[in-house]
């Protein structure tokens, strides 16, 4: 062996050392017998350095994975010795290996296992288990070889092959008729030996027997032997955590319905007997949380037994099954109740499925009712954020609580279905005590009452957010909550959950201010004083920017009265912050744009006349312009690459506020009935001179282009005057990523303005193409994935320009481009068809050519296009289909070969039989194709059904 290359597996090696022996591994596995260095290393411990040894499992590893077949018998049978030498030293070893190793050494065990198990080496387990017999080491890893062989038969993780998959199956059949039995009596004898004096041996014991559980014969385990023995493992510290997942997996296993309900209901009658319900004695969370699992599982599993016995009629072992469940609900509760969120949360699933079960009950019986109040009453509790929660800084925890708090929302939701009125008289009663007293209350219990309102919204569903109409006595009890909850003050509390949740809860209610729209002036100044857009909070600033911009939407009929007086109090929030004053604005770049445009729904949505809107807009967008002008200059004049790219940034906010103003418009009130093109037109006049600026290109063009689009659709025709001088601008200095986003922008003008723009579409025509071109031909490193990506969408954007040129009926925009050009452009949609492996491409090339062949393939067509039919699209259509690459299983590939099908089929409405003639005479038998299927492809293709042409091609691939 290379010992210098060795060095480099050191983890504290140089990496040059490093990199020669990641090579040194590469040509190890290539080698034919350098494997056979390796496991001469191992047999007899040439090395003592752990990375070395490890180095050398994964040289085995990967000859038995990968090449174990092109291996000779002999060299087959000399990699079982050398694992099972290695395995007969490890009795011996002083010390044993690190844990890395020994992982390594069970997958290498496990793998030859499913490869030899069937054929070569029937007897692995009797080997394995004549040499370590009960040693200690030896017990240790014939426990992970087994879980290794475990997650290679079983693991629903790791993706098999069909053929894979059959193989495991037909591995575990063998080993149930031949093995099982002997390695169940093995655990059996390792849980004894070793269950008071080895904890961490007793605990792998019995990991893998759950593992083992589900697929094995469950009687081998599920007997009094070794209940007995698992409900002794309760009681010792050490391995009750592991008993329980082990007892849960038994549980868990799938089984006939009144079996699993016997199993369980004797089960549970020995671990009540032996006090394990009475939880609050234990102490020990982490082995609660394990129990709450089990018993989850239990109260699951009767579920299950009890759907199934409804399911077969059984009614009497259904009542059996349902009265079992009801004996679980008391220690549910508690552990539901329970302070430890990890206990809480495993016991959850149980709870959801009990509550489904009432759902479907006709009638619930006084104690139901009462378990259902119970279940209301913790969930409530357990929404309640504790003291430790930080909100300015969430980590790890608070993301658990998060999720755990999505877990509860389920079991509130399935609350409302099995009892809505009571939720809601819960709900209010808990709601209406804390907001009488919340300044005196902990922040806590006055936020989760007002989530509690929040939550009903869509615990009890309802069309359009119409709470408040229909069902008189819930929209009453929603109407009070919401009166309370805008009159009592509550929006002043000094702490930022009860802020967000107050403005949430508000906004979710939205409808409620047109039942009663006294309130919107209060709720308005909340949004806008130190409650709301001007909270000490950053985090409450922006929810509420975005909140702020929901509840004057929905609410613009409402918001008349208040425009101009909000938009005066929102006039510091819409300042455009430049880089060089150090001023912190209040809100981020991001929030604003929700404050522009909500300032552009108000002017928009008013009911003021078109120059008053005009004017508004005016004042609205006349700062940014201004400031435009004034950043540009200096971004011009600057000279730190760190100054540019924040004025490039400032420049850029300018515009996107300008266009988020835009989304206000509609077809109901256009830019025009508005009297605001003159103010856009200004916008545009302002902000195209970047398109010119040198530096800071990418930014700077992709604010003005996204303006341009919302342009487009807003100023309609009045656009166009921009249109020529901005694409030559954007034209200029172009990389891949600048045109791939600059033609959707061509693409949206040709698509919308048709015949409008043919003039302008025919001037930059060949520019715009020669750009595209050029990028495509520039060399790139052959391994550069980022170039070819870039280089596979910049021809994709090439063909759908190509695409919506022919589609929106300009082909003479392509035919007016001489005759040179227009074959250079024909050859590059061949070529898309043919030669590139990319689907998604020739499906829109076979589009362009079947509209082609459609617009000229007829008699009148331009002169020698009937020839390029017959030279070039018909042998495209077999050409593309008959690649490699062409891949049927792929759905973007079977959508191309339906165009081409499509292409075929124009082709013969506009050449009618001379095509016929021309596959069955000419082309077809050039490819040597047999004459019968000749016959066939043209029988097809005359079909008048396009459908059946389209599947015989699928058929024929």
């Amino acid at each position: 062996m290379d010992e210098q290359a060795l060095l480099g597996l050191n983890p504290n090696a140089d990496s040059d050392f490093r990199q020669r022996a990641l090579a040194y591994f590469e040509q190890l596995k290539i080698s034919p017998d350098a494997w056979q260095v390796c496991a001469e290393a191992l047999a007899q411990r040439t090395y003592s350095d752990d990375h070395i040894k490890f180095f050398c499992f994964q040289v085995l590893e990967h000859q038995v994975k990968y090449k174990y077949s092109e291996l000779t018998t002999v060299q087959q049978q000399l990699i079982r010795e050398t694992l099972i030498s290695w395995l007969q030293a490890q009795m011996l070893n002083p010390q044993p290996e690190k844990t890395f190793i020994r992982n390594k050494a069970a997958q290498v065990f496990a793998l030859l296992f499913v490869t030899e198990y069937l054929t070569r080496w029937p007897k692995f387990f009797f080997d394995i288990l004549s040499v370590v017999d009960l040693n200690p080491r030896g017990v240790d890893l014939y426990l992970r070889i087994l879980m290794a062989i475990d997650s290679e038969l079983v693991d629903r993780d790791v993706v098999h092959t069909s053929e894979e998959a059959r193989r495991n199956t037909l591995i575990k059949d063998t080993m149930r008729e031949q093995c099982i039995p002997n390695l169940v009596e093995s655990w059996y004898q390792i849980l004894q030996n070793y269950q008071y004096t080895n904890s961490e041996v007793t605990c792998q014991c019995l990991e893998v027997v759950g593992a083992y559980v589900s697929w094995i014969d469950l009687s081998l385990i599920a007997n009094d032997r070794f209940i007995n023995m698992l409900l002794g493992h309760m009681s010792i510290e050490v391995l009750r955590e592991e008993a329980c997942d082990c007892l849960f997996e038994i549980v868990n296993k799938g089984m006939d319905p009144v079996d699993k309900m016997k199993l369980v209901e004797s089960l549970c009658q020995v671990l009540q007997s032996a006090g394990f319900f009475s939880i609050d004695q234990e102490e020990d969370v982490d082995f609660l949380a394990r129990f709450s699992k089990l018993v989850n599982g239990m109260g699951q599993s009767l579920i299950v037994s009890w759907t199934k016995l409804i399911k077969n009629g059984d009614i009497k072992n259904a009542q059996e099954a349902l009265q079992a469940i009801e004996t679980k609900v008391a220690l549910m509760l508690q552990l539901l109740i329970h302070e430890d969120d990890d206990i809480s949360s495993n016991i959850i699933g149980f709870c959801y499925d009990y509550l489904h079960i009432l759902k479907q009950l006709p009638v619930l019986s006084d104690q139901q009712k009462a378990n259902v109040e119970a279940i209301m009453l913790a969930v409530m509790k357990k929404l309640t954020y504790d003291e430790e929660y930080n909100f300015e800084n969430e980590g790890e925890d608070e993301a658990m609580f998060v999720e755990y708090r999505k877990q509860l929302k389920l079991l509130l939701d399935r609350l409302a279905q099995v009892s809505p009125e009571l939720l809601l008289a819960s709900v209010r009663r808990v709601f209406s005590s804390t907001l009488q007293n919340w300044q005196t209350t902990r922040f806590m219990e006055v936020e989760v009452a007002i989530r509690l309102l929040y939550m009903l919204a869509e615990a009890l569903p309802v069309s359009h957010g119409a709470h408040f109409s229909g069902d008189v006595s819930k929209a009453s009890a929603l109407q009070d909550m919401m009166r309370t909850l805008v009159t009592s003050g509550v929006s002043s509390y000094q702490h930022t959950s009860v802020t967000l949740e107050f403005f949430e809860t508000v906004v979710r209610y939205e409808k409620f201010f047109t039942v009663e729209p006294q309130h919107i002036p209060c709720v308005l100044m909340a949004f806008l004083d130190h409650r709301g857009l001007r909270h000490s909070s950053a985090k409450v600033r922006s929810r509420t920017a975005y909140l702020f911009s929901r509840f004057v939407k929905s609410l613009n009929k409402q918001m008349n009265p208040f425009i101009e007086d909000i938009l005066n109090r929102i006039q510091d929030l819409l300042e455009l912050s430049p880089p060089e004053n150090g001023y912190q604005s209040l809100l981020s770049s991001d929030d604003q744009l929700f404050i522009y445009e909500t300032a552009g729904v108000l002017i928009v949505n008013s009911e003021y006349p078109a120059e008053r809107k005009q004017a508004l807009m005016r004042n609205l967008l006349t700062p940014l312009m201004e400031k435009f002008k004034i950043l540009l200059e200096k971004l011009m004049l600057a000279q730190d690459e760190e100054r540019q790219a924040s004025l490039a940034d400032c420049l850029n906010h300018a515009v996107g506020f300008a266009s988020r103003t835009s989304k206000a418009f509609s077809n109901k009130q256009t830019v025009k009935q508005c009297g605001c093109s003159e103010v856009y037109l200004d916008c545009l006049q302002t902000f195209l001179p970047a398109l010119s600026c040198p530096l800071q290109k990418d930014i700077l063009r992709s604010g003005v282009r996204t303006f341009l689009h919302r342009m487009i659709i807003c100023l309609e025709e009045e656009v166009l005057p921009f249109i020529p001088s901005a694409s030559e601008h954007m034209l200029k200095d172009c990389e891949a990523k600048d045109l791939q986003e600059f033609i959707p922008l061509i693409n949206q003008i040709t698509a919308k303005f048709k015949i409008q723009v043919s003039p302008f579409l025919q001037q930059m025509f060949m520019p715009l193409l020669h750009a595209i071109f050029e990028v495509l031909l520039r060399p790139a490193e052959e391994n550069d994935q980022s170039a070819a990506l870039e280089k596979q969408m910049l021809r994709r954007s090439y063909f759908a320009f190509l695409q919506t040129v022919t589609g929106s009926g300009m082909s003479e925009v392509i035919a007016n481009q001489g005759a040179e050009n227009v074959e250079r452009v024909l050859v590059t949609i061949i070529q898309g068809a043919v030669e590139y492996p990319d689907p998604i491409a020739q499906k829109t090339c076979f589009i362009i050519l079947s509209k082609l062949v459609e617009l000229w393939g007829g008699k009148d067509g331009p002169v020698g296009f009937a020839d390029f039919v017959y030279k070039h699209i018909v042998p495209a259509c077999f050409l593309a289909p008959l690649k490699q690459t062409f891949d049927l299983a792929d759905a973007q590939t079977v959508l191309a070969l339906s165009e081409c099908a499509v292409t075929l089929k124009t082709i013969h409405l506009k050449r009618g039989p001379e095509c016929v003639q021309y596959l069955q005479q000419e082309y077809l038998p050039s490819l040597q194709v047999a004459p019968e299927i000749i016959q066939e492809f043209c029988q097809a293709l005359q079909q008048p059904d396009a459908k059946v042409f389209k599947n015989y091609l699928k058929v024929l691939y």
